[in-house]
């Protein structure tokens, strides 16, 4: 599990393309951070594994799947990506539940100032609208982000400088496309109201689904 709270903008060093997966070798000054073989590691808000760590970073596959379904296939050497360790269980939580797995593509369809911080509106698809609250969470790139307005599917939100400054939402352009995870408390709910249509939510469904447990 991750926070959304950017540790790094790390670069891609390397691409190796092969059949059932591309591998990314990503340069990061978290390689000198305790970082492991195993550990988790979210690549612009996508989780992946570092396999190997080295050459002033660290390498993780990414599955077809995973290229299907996030900006990875977009990335090329050079470009800048934010980068965050998952959070270990003594850890502060600063950000919110961001599972590093993307929900899908967004488009930026505005960028503009706001006082000093940057108001940025992003396309998503239809379906996955329903999981965007005004004053909720989102992770945009990994980055946790407040939801400031929604209309239909196009939400907006507004960054701080700071957080400008330590993610790579500066280099940002309208028609940028970015990945979108919808926080996860939303589909939890969904999934609970899901099961409970048919009789109603009350203390039976409650106690019989093991929500809550009895004295």
């Amino acid at each position: 599990m991750f926070t959304g709270i950017i540790e790094d903008i790390g670069s891609i060093a390397s691409i190796t393309k092969s059949g059932g997966k591309w591998e990314f070798h990503v340069k990061t000054v978290l390689a000198d951070r305790d970082l492991r073989e195993g550990d988790s590691i979210a690549i612009d808000g996508v989780c992946l594994t570092a396999t190997r760590i080295g050459d002033g970073g660290f390498y993780a596959d990414a599955s077809l799947e995973t290229l299907n379904v996030t900006t990875l296939t977009e990335k090329k050497t050079g470009t800048k990506v934010n980068v965050e360790r998952a959070m270990s269980p003594d850890g502060r939580f600063g950000g919110h539940f961001v599972m590093g797995h993307v929900d899908a593509i967004g488009i930026i369809v505005d960028m503009r100032k706001a006082g000093d911080s940057v108001r940025i509106s992003i396309e998503i698809p239809p379906d996955i609208s329903r999981y965007i609250v005004k004053k909720g969470s989102v992770a945009i790139d990994g980055i946790s982000l407040t939801v400031n307005d929604q209309k239909n599917n196009i939400f907006t939100v507004n960054v701080i400088p700071f957080t400008v400054s330590k993610t790579t939402l500066g280099e940002k352009n309208p028609r940028d496309k970015v990945n979108i995870e919808t926080d996860i408390v939303g589909k939890y709910i969904e999934s609970f109201l899901a099961k409970g249509e048919n009789k109603g939510v009350d203390l039976d469904f409650l106690y019989e689904h093991g929500y809550i447990k009895g004295d």
